[in-house]
């Protein structure tokens, strides 16, 4: 073995003294555009246009040059590089092979609509409409009633559907589509504008249509307008708005729920940015971080919906992500310690490489089973459990200090599920909390986790270096990472239903076979191809959430953390 690490580092210093020094070259990537080219799809105009005009407009020394182009010119423009463009998901499905890199900006939902005040409201909001529902009445809605729809057929004389519809080709090809059904054939009441069909269903209890989401939000309370509701949709067909569906309570849930994929993706068209590479210079990244903060408003003006903040804070993660460049003094070469490095680390990948064919081959000659050490796992004795700490079935901790108060934060079975944490909202000193509230979201990406209080009082302090360094809630949550400090009022009561040591030790393996009934089950629903390394009981991967979408990240919360409290 020695040998081998010998003649290794001497094939690394002898590779090091071949390197010659060169003058470093400027790319095309190392200048910096003080203009910029976008592109839009015709459908789109109105709205990039009003991202031009208004972004020019705030900074005067930016320059834009904005062009309307077809599908295909669009996407032949973006290949020359060095532009960016705007096109709809329909246009994206088409040509998604010709751009390597896209990014969500904004939505075109499109939503059913009926009066607040129908007689069956009731029955409808618990049992949603189906797809198969809609398309019979889309086709004939003078057959259909409110009885049949809401599974109360006895009531099928007294309440007639009075359907109305917009001649909308957006709208209709999102229905279109919703109902598999092209072209799309409408039966009743057609109305001029949006507008026009939102009044007539806010005087009609037997009245329902389609429209776009904006047209029903009113911007000022950020609420659906007036003596109207969102009539639910059963995506599952199972004759109720279960778990999965029910995000119709208010526009916010209702706004996350289409974020996370509970909202049939057909008629939740998505607005993309579009290039052949990441932008990188600074015109680019500059003009759609505002895109992403400030203009998302203009989204609203001109019949389009607005990104989630927690879809927002995950966009603007994926284009702000660092990029890292080498640098040097005056007058040295920059790529002598790059070229190093690269030659270091395939030395290294050799050593490791050459570690694991050993450890592999001596298991298999003892007739052991292996799972590669390159791979990291979710392990019990990797789990930290330090003495004199108590743990909630929340997966929080709390740990008296010698004044009375308590420090709270998360145990390190969960940051291992999580995988790193990039931001974490907290509440503000003073405020009150009880066992099981609300004590903090922890977001990854802007997927998020709500995390509960493991003790009743009053928070008395927060630890400030996680607004800037939340990561030390993953590299330690029990010293550097803690939350809060608060000031207990049940503390002797709340301890009994807590864990310490082997019985911690002991509760974490039901634990683990909670967890990984979770990923077997609910998670393979969303993702078919899911990668989870199943022996002697089944291990799995470290950090699993970060690769996983946020509609996981919503079903671990309901089934996983909230079942707990």
């Amino acid at each position: 073995m020695k040998t081998r690490i010998f003649l290794i580092i001497g094939i690394l210093l002898l590779s090091c003294g071949f390197i010659t020094s060169k003058e470093p070259g400027t790319g095309k990537g190392d200048v910096q555009k003080s203009s910029l080219k976008v592109f839009t799809s015709p459908d789109l105009y109105p709205l990039t246009n009003k991202w031009v005009t208004e972004y020019t407009k705030l900074n005067s020394g930016a320059k834009i040059e904005l062009v309307t182009a077809t599908e295909k010119d669009l996407s032949e423009s973006l290949q020359s590089g060095g532009v960016i463009g705007f096109i709809s998901d329909k246009s994206l499905s088409a040509e998604k092979n010709q751009f390597s890199w896209n990014m969500v900006v904004g939505r075109n939902v499109i939503v059913p609509i009926m009066n607040e005040t129908n007689p069956l409201g009731t029955e409808i909001f618990k049992k949603g409409l189906t797809s198969q529902e809609i398309a019979r009445l889309l086709k004939n809605p003078e057959t259909e009633n409110w009885g049949t729809l809401s599974g109360i057929p006895e009531k099928n004389t007294e309440h007639p559907v009075h359907y109305y519809y917009v001649n909308d080709p957006a709208i209709i090809s999102g229905m279109s589509n919703f109902v598999n059904t092209k072209p799309l054939k409408l039966s009743g009441t057609q109305v001029a504008s949006e507008q026009e069909l939102i009044s007539a269903i806010q005087k009609d209890v037997n009245g329902l249509g389609f429209c776009r989401l904006i047209a029903v939000t009113d911007q000022q309370s950020q609420s659906i307008t007036s003596n109207l509701k969102l009539v639910p949709i059963d995506k599952n067909g199972n004759g109720k708005i279960d778990y999965t569906e029910a995000i119709y309570t208010n526009l916010q849930e209702f706004s996350r729920g289409v974020w996370i994929g509970k909202y049939p993706r057909a008629l939740s068209g998505k607005i993309y940015s579009v290039a052949s590479s990441k932008p990188k210079n600074s015109a680019e990244i500059s003009f759609l971080n505002w895109v992403l903060t400030d203009g998302q408003q203009f989204l609203n003006t001109t019949g389009y919906s607005e990104l989630v903040y927690n879809e927002r804070q995950s966009q603007l993660e994926k284009i702000n992500e660092p990029v890292v460049y080498a640098t040097s003094p005056s007058g040295t070469n920059p790529v002598l310690p790059l070229k190093f490095l690269v030659i270091l680390a395939i030395g290294v990948t050799i050593l490791v490489l050459d570690l694991v064919t050993r450890k592999a081959r001596n298991a298999k000659r003892a007739g052991l089973k292996t799972v590669s050490p390159l791979l990291k796992v979710i392990e019990e004795a990797a789990i930290i459990i330090p003495k004199g700490i108590y743990f909630d079935k929340t997966h929080t901790w709390a740990f008296m200090k010698k004044d009375g108060t308590v420090k709270v934060g998360i145990d390190d079975f969960l940051q291992h599920v999580t995988g790193p944490i990039t931001r974490i909202e907290m509440k503000n000193t003073r405020e009150k909390i009880k066992k099981g509230d609300h004590l903090l979201t922890i977001i990854q990406n802007g997927k998020q986790l709500k995390i509960y209080s493991p003790v009743t009082g009053e928070i008395v302090a927060h630890n400030a270096n996680l607004t800037s360094h939340s990561g030390l809630i993953n590299s330690a949550p029990f010293t550097e990472g803690w939350i809060y400090t608060i000031q207990p009022t049940n503390w002797s009561l709340e301890i009994q239903f807590m864990h310490m040591a082997e019985k911690y030790t002991n509760w974490l393996k039901t634990e683990y076979t909670r967890l990984r009934d979770f990923f077997e089950g609910a998670v393979r629903v969303h993702v078919p191809a899911f990668v989870m390394i199943l022996q002697d009981g089944g291990v799995i991967k470290d950090g699993i959430l970060a690769d996983l979408g946020p509609e996981i990240w919503e079903d671990f919360q309901l089934k996983f953390i909230d079942t707990t409290r």
